[in-house]
């Protein structure tokens, strides 16, 4: 019985240590100045349905985000939502407007 106990933690430390080796998952980005709703409601922590519409309505009427913290001009989006979202966002050069 206590063969079985030892290999079954050597197993266990073995399992646990292949884990701890693992790189961390990578963090899914979305560009904000090209993102749809869905897109921007799936990807951002804290960010639900009406803040993803109220970024792309913001984004329709002012034009392109220069910068991450330009999201805090956004209604309902404070620097703490930001914060956490840092790593998740790109601001990439959307689209020239038509006119």
């Amino acid at each position: 019985m206590t063969n079985i106990t030892g290999r079954l933690r050597g197993l266990l430390l073995a399992v646990l240590l292949a884990l701890a080796c693992q790189p961390a998952l990578a963090t899914e980005q979305v560009d904000i100045n090209t993102a749809d709703v869905g897109t921007l409601d799936r990807v951002l922590v804290n960010i639900g349905p009406a803040k993803a519409e109220a970024i792309v309505a913001y984004r329709t009427a002012n034009g392109p985000f220069r910068s991450v913290e330009q999201l805090a001009l956004v209604k309902g989006i404070g620097l703490k939502t930001i914060e956490k979202n840092r790593d998740r966002i790109v601001v990439g050069v959307a689209p020239p407007r038509r006119r």
